[in-house]
């Protein structure tokens, strides 16, 4: 019994002295809940010179700006080899453990895969450039179905590909086609047959992933498509509410972000499109939706933004690499800062009481201490394996900062000793 109530006493201490690294797995794109953060806890507040130490890198995995997605000891990511898309599957270690291919991927303009891979309950699911839904057992790359949603929904294809990663809601798998048959679906994840789709919009697809949230006792599921914002019922997929929201070459690209009854939406915007950011307020059920406020400032490319405390954090678009890095009060779009760092834009995570900060071009990653007073990197380092835009979005898992760039995964120490 002493012995035990020792090994208590001790785990105590060490819980209470901070070192201790909470791992969370990163399913998805941008994280658990797909708001660019994570729980972890027990992470470096400061990087070494030089940067945290490299674990490993992963190199040969094509042409691609797909993040990565990690879970039950595997690391997920897709590039694409001669025209063609493979899911690629590493333990933590970095050993390659499999590779499959899920067909034709995206070779128009900026070629190579979009979009990041999504797992659950032992499966891993892939939706390509060309539009093709595909399902792989996640320890072995069996591949288990797969569904052209383009020519299922009679969709077309957009100027830069197809780029949402699947969400997983219970039994159902999410994409949105922009088909006339469906604009936003939902297939059988165990088996890709069509649940739900929603038709009559007329619409393409954008390039942002759809977020799935609760209000009163509707579940909704909400995303951008070629010239709206749409919300529709998660387990029906009737449509709710549809907001106009334009941009320049229809380039909603941002994951929707969502907290206690309020919706806020970002894209690229040109001064003659009156919506840039815009903050909603949803009805008490989500059924309807009034615009709180809107800002031009945070014009987000598709590097997305995070929530922390009350602010929103981001980058804002002056073309391709350029902009600045942008604070917001999220109750009044008030801006709080806009400074430049390199003169580019990027993207963006939160974990354990810091940003992570990701240059697009420069390959630079900062890590940076939120407040709305300044804009204060504490640490940075350079990105120099790997080559092209520097466009994947990071992730955290297991006290490991994953940066993809090109044909190379790489895995970084940020655990705290």
């Amino acid at each position: 019994m002493n012995d035990v109530k020792s090994v208590t006493a001790l785990f105590l201490g060490i819980l209470l002295a901070g070192n201790v690294c909470f791992a969370d797995d990163w399913p998805q794109f941008r994280g658990p809940n797909r708001d660019g953060k994570s729980a972890e806890t027990g992470l470096l507040k400061k990087w070494p010179q030089g940067g945290p130490k490299l674990l490993w890198s992963v190199e040969g995995l094509g042409i691609g700006f797909s993040s990565v997605a990690v879970a039950d000891g595997f690391v997920y990511t897709t590039g694409m080899l001669d025209g063609e898309g493979f899911i690629f599957a590493c333990d933590l270690a970095g050993n390659m453990k499999w590779k499959e291919s899920y067909g034709p991927e995206w070779t128009g303009s900026y070629k190579g895969t979009r979009t990041t891979p999504t797992i659950d309950v032992g499966r891993v699911y892939v939706f390509s450039g060309t539009g093709r839904m595909v399902c792989f057992n996640a320890r072995t790359g069996e591949n288990i179905w797969q569904v052209d949603t383009l020519t299922k929904f009679d969709g077309k294809n957009i100027r830069w590909g197809m780029s949402g990663s699947p969400l997983i809601d219970g039994d159902k798998v999410y994409c949105s086609p922009g088909g006339k048959k469906g604009a936003i679906v939902a297939l059988d994840k165990m088996t890709g047959q069509t649940i739900w789709a929603t038709a009559g919009l007329d619409e393409a697809s954008a390039y942002s992933s759809p977020i799935l949230i609760e209000r009163g006792s509707n579940r909704l599921v909400i995303n951008l498509i070629q010239k709206s914002i749409v919300c529709v019922a998660a387990d029906t997929g009737k449509l709710l509410w549809r907001e106009p929201y334009e941009t320049p070459s229809d380039t909603g690209s941002v994951t929707p972000l969502y907290k206690d009854g309020r919706l806020y939406v970002t894209s690229a915007v040109e001064r003659e499109f009156k919506r840039g950011g815009v903050m909603f307020e949803l009805s008490p059920d989500g059924t309807s939706v009034t615009e709180k406020w809107n800002d031009q400032t945070l014009d987000c490319g598709h590097g997305g933004v995070v929530l922390v405390d009350g602010y929103l954090y981001g980058s804002s678009f002056d073309g391709i690499p350029k902009g600045d890095w942008i604070c917001l009060n999220w109750d009044s779009g008030k801006v709080m800062y806009e400074i430049k760092w390199n003169g580019n834009k990027g993207s963006i995570m939160y974990a354990d009481g810091m940003l992570y900060c990701y240059d697009e071009n420069t390959g630079d990653v900062a890590l940076v201490k939120p407040s709305p007073n300044s804009f204060e990197i504490v640490s940075s380092f350079r990105v120099t394996k790997g080559s092209g835009k520097h466009w994947a979005h990071p992730a955290i898992s297991d006290g490991r900062l994953y940066i993809r760039h090109g044909d190379v995964l790489m895995a970084y120490d940020i655990k705290n000793e």
